[in-house]
């Protein structure tokens, strides 16, 4: 089992940044991709990004391509997203997932894009 927590989200000015990071634990070493995901109020589960847990190469989706950064801390097993120029459409729950033998996902956190 992974266990996934999640932090860093909270109340940011438009044009803003924020990071937020995820922090594995338990069979880390079982991982081999990380991703973020958002989901807004009434929509679904929108993908933002995904970072090959060995070899680190990344991915992004088409509307942060460019505004927001993945990275990880291999010996941390931490998770981050570095989110910048936030417009109102980012605000959502932010959810950190591994794949592994299974898939995991953390419980979420809040960013929330306003003036």
């Amino acid at each position: 089992q992974v266990q996934l927590v999640e932090s860093g989200g909270e109340l940011v000015l438009p044009g803003g940044s924020l990071r937020l990071s995820c922090k594995a634990s338990g069979r880390t070493s079982s991982i081999y991709s990380m991703r973020w995901f958002r989901q807004a109020p009434g929509k679904e589960r929108e993908y933002v990004a995904q970072i090959d847990w060995g070899g680190g190469h990344t991915y992004y989706a088409d509307s942060v391509k460019g505004r927001f950064t993945i990275s990880r801390d291999y010996a941390e097993n931490t998770l981050y997203l570095q989110m910048k120029s936030l417009t109102p459409e980012d605000t959502a729950v932010y959810y950190c997932g591994a794949r592994g033998q299974e898939a995991y996902w953390g419980q979420g956190t809040q960013v929330t894009v306003s003036s």
